[in-house]
């Protein structure tokens, strides 16, 4: 019945995964939408428990799976390609750089790189008095271990494993392929679909969160320069606006649209960050800069392991601050790992493992450390660091009220009242507005690609569903269920995000028992005698590669 009206509808997809996948999506908003309390209610009580009980897990697994990526990078293991042995990459790596940086946390380092160092600062979650020296590199430190290494090793991995298992293995472009070595042929199976269903359905609502906090900017930013209310029915105009380019983009295509929309976002974020730099104290921030980096590598260990253990003891919630932000963050970032994974295999293919991870893992992480070094270093400086808490602060005070207002309130405090600051406060708005149309055209042509199981497009209308069906999901919300259901749906995500976890945490094993099926051979070097062992190249390339270094082989490691 679901094949016929597939056919009906003119769809090219895989019928089960499509209209489950839909369904669902369409059920739950509804039951958020008509009962945004008691779902909230419901899944805070959820949420509570995770963090209460399983945050240590959280914490723990996303260091695991940086030390596992780190590992795969600098050993033998870094010189399989991701397809075939004489495959190359499609994408330049300036490309391939702006296109997973857009699809992935540019819009969250617009809306946080002020309003996160800025909220440590004023609080001192690890026991610094507000506002002192000590707070504000606490602030940092937390900062960039939020949207550093951590948080791009939830995209890395999934990455990985699926651009392994698709181009090497040439198995589906499907979430359910990274787990072959487990359930071989019944990937195709319900098992199979259900996992695929359930990636879409994290895809989707984890998206959604992340659309909510873009809007929510883009309107307040609006509202700053204009006479624009912040209010449901500007947010409404302004999802719908967006949602029409991210659709516009997916109906180009991934080499076109996203390519396009991605580099010329990436341009305007970068030229963004070196106007604070020179407009702001430049030198002060150039020594942070450099200061910034030692601070990272002394606190990445501790904080790695933190997980906020005497909480109980010194905290009415008995869960502590991580709960709302680690953990929050590591339940948010792993949803949308099945979309940001498929979609760094499809843009890596032909790369090496250590590429891959030297490129995912490493450039942004750099570029996020810059990024909250130029942005939150200049916020602390002009809110006052080592001020008394009775001075003034304003940029504090936009964050606390709402932190979707910080990069305004910053700019008229770098820039004071004028034109030039109401220019730079309208390209953060243009800024954004990319960012959101790539990272909502990016997730719909992956989801469509889990519904088709490859990479070629299906028809347009089909494309063009899952990008509405975005930005639907995000109307509805704000008019139907308003701050409550956006609040909601966060408690949502962090519940949802377990399952999801534990999936990826599978996967990295799936990942390493695949490895272990490659085949090396060890070879003596002529005139260090020392041996290397090395990937053992295709049939026709061992012959050729080992004659023209004139070394021979000494054994095969490896299963068959």
């Amino acid at each position: 019945m679901l094949d016929s009206l597939a056919r009906r509808l003119g769809l090219k997809t895989d019928p089960v995964i499509f209209f489950v996948a839909a369904g669902l999506m369409v059920v739950f908003l509804l039951l958020l939408i008509i009962f945004p309390s008691a779902i909230g209610d419901m899944f805070t009580a959820g949420r509570t428990w995770v963090v209460t009980r399983l945050g240590w897990f959280f914490i723990l697994g996303v260091t695991v799976w940086v030390l596992f990526l780190v590992y795969l990078a600098i050993s033998k293991y870094g010189n399989v390609r991701l397809g075939g042995d004489r495959e190359r990459p499609r994408y330049s790596n300036v490309s391939w750089f702006t296109m997973l940086f857009a699809g992935g946390i540019g819009t969250i380092l617009m809306y946080w790189g002020v309003a996160e160092p800025i909220n440590h600062f004023a609080s001192g979650p690890r026991g610094a008095v507000p506002f002192s020296a000590e707070a504000a590199n606490d602030a940092m430190s937390i900062s960039i271990y939020h949207l550093g290494l951590h948080t791009w090793a939830i995209f890395t991995l999934p990455g990985l494993a699926f651009a392994y298992f698709i181009y090497r293995h040439k198995l589906p472009l499907r979430v359910s392929s990274v787990f072959y070595p487990f359930l071989k042929e019944r990937i195709h199976g319900p098992i199979g679909k259900a996992i695929d269903v359930f990636a879409i359905l994290g895809t989707l609502f984890g998206v959604a969160v992340s659309i909510g906090l873009g809007t929510q900017q883009i309107n307040s930013g609006l509202s700053d320069l204009t006479a624009i209310p912040n209010a449901v029915l500007p947010k409404v105009i302004i999802i719908c606006i967006l949602t029409t380019i991210a659709v516009s983009s997916i109906v180009a295509g991934l080499d076109k649209g996203v390519k396009t929309l991605s580099n010329i976002n990436i341009g305007l974020a970068v030229a963004l960050m070196l106007f604070v730099l020179f407009a702001g104290s430049t030198v002060f921030l150039l020594r942070e800069i450099i200061e910034t980096i030692g601070l990272y590598a002394q606190n990445i260990v501790p904080l790695a392991f933190w997980n906020d253990a005497l909480a109980p003891f010194t905290t009415e919630e008995g869960w502590g601050w991580q709960g709302g932000w680690t953990v929050f963050y590591w339940a948010w970032t792993v949803t949308w790992a099945p979309f940001m994974g498929i979609f760094l295999a499809r843009i890596s293919r032909g790369r090496t493992i250590r590429e891959f991870v030297g490129g995912v893992l490493l450039a942004p992480s750099l570029f996020t450390l810059v990024w909250f070094a130029i942005f939150g270093w200049s916020a602390m400086e002009l809110d006052g660091i080592d001020s008394a808490a009775g001075d003034p602060h304003p940029i504090t005070d936009a964050v606390m009220e709402n932190p979707a207002t910080a990069m305004f309130t910053f700019f008229e405090e770098l820039l004071g009242a004028g034109g030039l600051a109401t220019f730079i406060s309208g390209m953060v708005v243009v800024i954004v507005a990319i960012f959101f149309a790539t990272s909502s055209d990016s997730a719909s042509l992956v989801v469509d690609m889990l519904c088709t199981g490859t990479e070629d497009s299906g028809p347009v209308r089909q494309r063009v569903f899952w990008g509405v069906s975005e930005g639907a999901v995000a109307v509805a919300l704000i008019v139907l269920a308003g701050e409550t259901g956006l609040v909601a749906l966060q408690q949502v995500i962090t519940v949802v995000g377990l399952p999801i976890f534990i999936m990826m945490f599978l996967a990295m094993f799936a990942l390493w028992r695949g490895l272990a099926t490659e085949k090396f051979v060890t070879i003596r070097m002529p005139l260090s005698g020392s041996k290397v062992e090395t990937l053992q190249p295709e049939a026709e390339g061992v012959r050729t590669r080992i004659s023209r270094s004139s070394a021979r082989p000494v054994r095969r490691s490896g299963q068959e």
